[in-house]
Parts: C-alpha cells; structure tokens; sequence
C-alpha cells in the first residue's frame, strides 16, 4: 500500500466521524448516519481525483473504503448519545479530519507529478471540501464561512510547509507531509482552544 493510499483511508475514517457527529445533531436515522459520513468522507478526495484525472477515483478504485466510512458513523450511532457536548468534540474531530486529509491530498497530488501551485490547491480541497459538502448538505453554516475562523488558513498553511520540505528534503516525503499536516492540526487547534481569527472585512459606517 502507498502512503497516499494509507492516508486517504485514514481520512475517511476520521471524516467519516466527523459526518456522524453532523448526522447525530440532525437526529438522522442509520441510513441517514452512512450517508452523510460517505459524502463527507469521500467530497474532497473524489473532487481532487477528478481535478487531476486520476481513474478511478480512490474510493471506486478501492469500494471497501465504503465500509470503513460506514463503519465510522456506526460507531458515532452507538456512542455519540454517551458524549457530551457533542459539538464541541465535533470541531476536534474535524480538526483532525482536516488534518488527515490535508496530509492525503498533497501527498496524493505530489505522487502524481502535479506542479506547487496544484498540490496547494489539491492540499486545501481534500482538507476542506468534505466538510463544505456535509455542513450544506446539514443546513448548516460551513466552518469555512464563519467569521475570521482559521480554517481554510490552516489547511494553507500546512500545503505551504509541504511544498517547503519537498523542495528542502526531496526524499523525505512522509516527513514533509506529516509535518504539513501537524502544522494544519495546531493552527486549528489554536483556533477552537484560544479563539485565534484573522481579520475580518468590517465596511464603514454609511456618511
């Protein structure tokens, strides 16, 4: 298995989490749960795949990742009623799910020849768009619109540190995406735990 492969599973599982937790704030039923955590958990990926013609797309190439997404918001079925508050851990969870697939989409990107430019990009779609697809999907406010909310900042972020690193260290590959992807968790991290924002557009009072 390739490294971009073990990540892109490692995403779906924790997106699938992510999904599951939405699905429990919306009271859905089981089929409800699989749903949203399959869109959540395969969105990005599958738009990065299409973006660089990738065929099939990983999860059709490997349909059994399906059941690891399944699996993932089972588990949040049966627990997530034990877990209190809920939206609370849900920011956690996909910090970590955007992480992960941070981690995925620049590694799968760089594996395929794609220029800088295309791995930011690639980075901050497989981090983000998952979790865009499932919070409209809910009827929710996306994360990535809130005010000032260092989301979309942080999966830059960690693309940037990557792109660094496979320039300054050509041959360690994991490293540089471990490292892009830890940098993506602790901006997050410092966004939910310390209230970290960037500014925001504020207009000026009419004359």
């Amino acid at each position: 298995m390739l490294f971009h492969e073990f990540l892109d599973i490692a995403s779906v599982f924790v997106w699938g989490l992510s999904g599951g937790f939405v699905a429990a704030r919306a009271r859905l039923d089981i089929v409800g749960f699989f749903f949203l955590a399959s869109l959540t958990a395969f969105g990005g990926g599958t738009v990065r795949d299409l973006l660089l013609g990738v065929h099939p797309v990983f999860w059709m190439g490997q349909p059994w990742q399906i059941l690891v997404a399944c699996a993932a918001a089972a588990l949040v079925f049966v627990a997530a009623h034990h877990i209190e508050p809920r939206r609370r851990i849900l920011n956690w969870v996909d910090a970590a799910a955007m992480a992960v697939a941070l981690a995925a989409g620049v590694s799968a990107s760089h594996a395929a020849g794609a220029p800088w430019p295309i791995i930011l990009l690639m980075g901050m779609i497989t981090g983000t768009f998952g979790g865009i697809l499932r919070d409209v999907v809910a009827n929710e406010v996306p994360m990535v619109l809130r005010d000032g909310d260092l989301y979309v900042s942080a999966c830059l972020a960690g693309a940037v540190v990557v792109v660094v690193l496979f320039h300054l260290m050509p041959a360690a590959t994991p490293v540089a995406v471990l490292a892009g992807a830890a940098v993506t968790f602790l901006i997050r991290a410092g966004a939910l735990a310390f209230g970290w924002r960037l500014p925001v557009y504020r207009p000026r009072d009419p004359d």
